[in-house]
């Protein structure tokens, strides 16, 4: 019988073996809008390679939900079994500071947003202790965040059928819930691998309350399509870091 060399079947062998961290998979980056948008808030979202997206959509929060619960329910929609990024803009944000508790993504990224209670405006604080949300019809409230976007945030005037748009398709029962559940947040910490980027002309939620890793100068509550370039600098060199 003819003996076959060992040597050369050892070399294939390694070449053919998967290797720890380059099995070819990109790394998935799950991706949270905010109260008033969905997917579409990410268009302009450009990621390094060797990442890809996944947009979690919101069900109407259940009566009682607070943002910790509902966390939890879109905790399916993640794949823990594999590296992966959070990257939240407004109440996607919150949502990915309580999930970064309870699950361990690689990178958590903050956009327009608030990691706890502390950092939101005042107007959440009276409305806590005035809840008008709760006697004001849903119907209401959802015409009202309609007249008010544009007059709050100026910016929108960028791309202003996209932000239109967006709102009109929300539920009026999800506004008025996710209303609820943003005025009685009640978190306090968060974990300290988030990295927050925050605009200094952001009037949703106002930068002087926020401790901001990256500051946009400028930059609106809306920026994550308005200064989508600058943006996805930002990401990419967040990505890019050496973590501990």
């Amino acid at each position: 019988m003819r003996k076959i060399p060992l040597f050369p079947l050892i070399i294939l062998a390694i070449f053919l073996s998967p290797c720890p961290g380059l099995s070819g998979q990109d790394t998935l980056v799950y991706l949270f809008p905010g109260q008033g948008s969905d997917e579409r808030l990410f268009k302009n979202l450009e990621l390094p390679e060797g990442y890809d997206t996944v947009h979690v959509s919101y069900p109407v929060p259940s009566k009682g939900d607070d943002m910790y619960r509902y966390a939890l329910r879109l905790l399916p929609e993640i794949d823990t079994g594999a590296p992966f990024v959070l990257l939240g803009v407004s109440l996607g944000g919150m949502i990915c500071t309580e999930l970064a508790d309870i699950i361990s993504p690689v990178h958590t990224i903050l956009v327009s947003s608030a990691k706890t209670h502390l950092e939101l405006p005042g107007r959440y604080t009276f409305n806590r202790s005035v809840p008008l949300n709760r006697i004001v019809p849903k119907g209401l409230i959802k015409a009202s965040a309609r007249i008010l976007q544009g007059i709050v945030e100026p910016d929108r005037k960028h791309d202003k059928e996209t932000f239109k748009s967006m709102l009109k398709e929300k539920d009026p029962l999800y506004l008025k819930r996710t209303v609820e559940m943003i005025t009685h947040w009640k978190r306090t910490t968060y974990s300290e691998r988030i990295v927050h980027i925050h605009g200094n002309n952001d009037h949703t939620i106002p930068v002087k309350n926020v401790k901001v890793d990256y500051l946009v100068e400028d930059g609106s509550h809306m920026m994550m399509i308005t200064r989508a370039e600058e943006i996805n600098g930002l990401i990419k060199e967040i990505l890019q870091e050496e973590l501990p």
